[in-house]
């Protein structure tokens, strides 16, 4: 069953602890904490996200889903620690060389948070496939990320079902999840190329109704 993984980034911080509840109530799997510090990608939504992870932690056990566009990945990495996320993802194209995305993987794993790299639509899974092993989940952006509103980019499935077809050949026990202009008109696209966690943050939050906009996301 396709996993939901709520991004938080447009709720309205005079709502947004009413939001975290209906959230949870309306059964999201994950809350997904847009970490960006206006240099790795233009926005920057570091204090937001940090004072909304927080929130969410002292009300809620829904597993925190954190994606950080960032340059200094160790000392958001290092911020979020003590909030003990189920998830901390990095972009492989913010390391400067593969040593970097080995230490940065191992780091996330000794404080006990399942590590994850995420890749822009323009980077082949050939550049992190000998990371595969050593990860819990591969995030694909099916959008360039850092930029709200954007439509799905049709390529990326391909390279979502590349993926999928190479974990499988291999045996390995990676996830992927999908990011990106995910809505009820295109999850069945993400859904049929193998993704298990699908991120959707306006289609969820611009809803009338959470728990049916949820429910047509999983299609149950």
């Amino acid at each position: 069953m396709l996993e939901i993984s709520t991004s938080i980034l447009t709720v309205e911080q005079e709502n947004a602890t009413k939001t975290f509840y209906d959230l949870e109530v309306a059964g999201t799997d994950y809350y997904h904490i847009d970490v960006m510090d206006g240099k790795f990608v233009e926005k920057n939504t570091q204090e937001k996200m940090y004072e909304y992870a927080n929130i969410i932690k002292q009300m809620s056990n829904i597993p925190l889903d954190v994606h950080l566009m960032v340059e200094n990945i160790k000392e958001n990495i290092d911020r979020y620690i003590p909030l003990s996320p189920s998830i901390i993802t990095f972009h492989y194209e913010a390391c400067k060389d593969k040593e970097e995305v080995r230490k940065m993987i191992n780091y996330i794993k000794e404080n006990n948070i399942k590590p994850a790299i995420s890749i822009k639509p323009n980077t082949s899974i050939n550049e992190i496939k000998e990371f595969l092993p050593n990860l819990h989940m591969i995030l694909i952006m099916t959008v360039e990320p850092g930029k709200g509103g954007q439509k799905l980019i049709p390529e990326t499935i391909k390279k979502i079902e590349e993926l999928k077809q190479y974990i499988q050949k291999n045996n390995l026990d990676t996830y992927i999840e999908a990011d990106g202009g995910i809505n009820k008109d295109t999850v069945d696209l993400i859904r049929n190329s193998g993704v298990d966690i699908a991120v959707a943050g306006s289609a969820i939050i611009s809803s009338n109704n959470f728990k049916e906009a949820i429910r047509e996301l999983r299609m149950l």
